[in-house]
Parts: C-alpha cells; sequence; structure tokens
C-alpha cells in the first residue's frame, strides 16, 4: 500500500502565497504520475495540476502563471507553489498519485486526505 501525507495548506489574504508538499511512503516500487486536485463546498474535484514521471506538467486554465507544480523523485514528493491566490482558490486539495506497489501489479490510484486552503478577500 501507498500512503500520501500533505502539508502546507492554511489561511491567506488574498494575493498571497501558500506552498503544498506531499510525501508518498509505504511499499512503492514505482511512481507515474503526481498531481493535485481541489474540491471547494457544493463542487465538483478538479485536476489542478498534474506532473509526470519525466516532468512533464499540466495545469487547470484558472491557475496558469500562478501556480507551479514539482517533484522531487529521490524524496516521492510534490510540491504545489501557489502564488496570487484568489478567494475563489478556497477549496481542500488532494495529493493523488499513480504508483506501483510491486513491479508485477498493474499501477493504482492513491488519495491524501486533504488539506484546507482558504484565501481571504
Amino acid at each position: 500500500q501507498v500512503q500520501l501525507v500533505e502539508s502546507g495548506g492554511g489561511l491567506v489574504q488574498a494575493g498571497g502565497s501558500l506552498r503544498l508538499s506531499c510525501i508518498a511512503s509505504g511499499s512503492i516500487s514505482s511512481i507515474n504520475a503526481m498531481g493535485w486536485y481541489r474540491q471547494a463546498p457544493g463542487k465538483q474535484r478538479e485536476l489542478v495540476a498534474d506532473i509526470t514521471s519525466d516532468s512533464s506538467t499540466n495545469y487547470a486554465d484558472s491557475v496558469k502563471g500562478r501556480f507551479t507544480i514539482s517533484r522531487d523523485n529521490a524524496k516521492n514528493t510534490v510540491y504545489l507553489q501557489m502564488n496570487i491566490l484568489k478567494p475563489e482558490d478556497t477549496a481542500v486539495y488532494y495529493c493523488n498519485v499513480v504508483a506501483r506497489s510491486s513491479r508485477y501489479l498493474p499501477p493504482r490510484n492513491y488519495w491524501g486526505l486533504g488539506t484546507q486552503v482558504s484565501v481571504s478577500s
């Protein structure tokens, strides 16, 4: 099994910055894509950004130019640097990892428990 632990959420004023981190641990053979999703109250969970094993990135239009995703493969960690935060960025942010717990098993999706990001106007 793979466990994900997120950190770095909090309350910030509009225009401020936060950096989220997500560490993957447990039985890990390999990690493919890593990413961040968010879910605001009353809304569906949506992709914020993801990054492949060769560091190709993809961003939601709403965060392009403000957020940066990166990963440290040696530490099994993915980061999300969030700048120029807006009240509409308020949500629970979830880490997502596609990983193999064994080279004999297919890759699976794993989710963290989420970290709250609140942006005040």
